[in-house]
């Protein structure tokens, strides 16, 4: 499976980035009230991405032989869990469109967070 470490690597990257732009693209129409975010497809895509995205997370967490985790995938994981949560007010529970627009930029710190701690494999940047 470390022949095939690259193409992993990319793949995670194309679906971490992929995700960041669908999620952007949620949180504006939930900040503006588009009934588009009711959509089937808008409710599914999103899924399909982030189950591409931790799949292969976890594939190449394997295939590394990252355990026991090392801080820096670590500090993502908890990140991640962070964004998650944010994500979740940005586009579903927020109670108004301020709250809403706050979580969502929020939850884009925290990707970009995620993004350099991946990059640098660092948890302190």
């Amino acid at each position: 499976m470390a022949e095939h470490y690259w193409i992993l690597k990319h793949l995670h990257i194309t679906a971490a980035y992929a995700t960041l732009a669908f999620f952007i693209l949620r949180a504006y129409w939930s900040v503006q009230e588009r009934p588009v975010l009711q959509a089937p497809w808008v409710k599914v895509v999103p899924h399909m991405i982030d189950t591409a995205l931790l799949a292969l997370g976890v594939t190449l967490a394997v295939t590394l032989n990252f355990w026991p985790l090392p801080g820096w995938l670590s500090a993502k994981i908890a990140a991640l869990v962070i964004y998650i949560l944010l994500g979740t007010v940005a586009i579903k529970r927020g109670k108004t469109r301020r709250i809403r627009a706050c979580a969502a930029v929020a939850a884009v710190i925290v990707f970009i967070y995620i993004l350099a701690v991946a990059t640098h494999r660092t948890p302190f940047f």
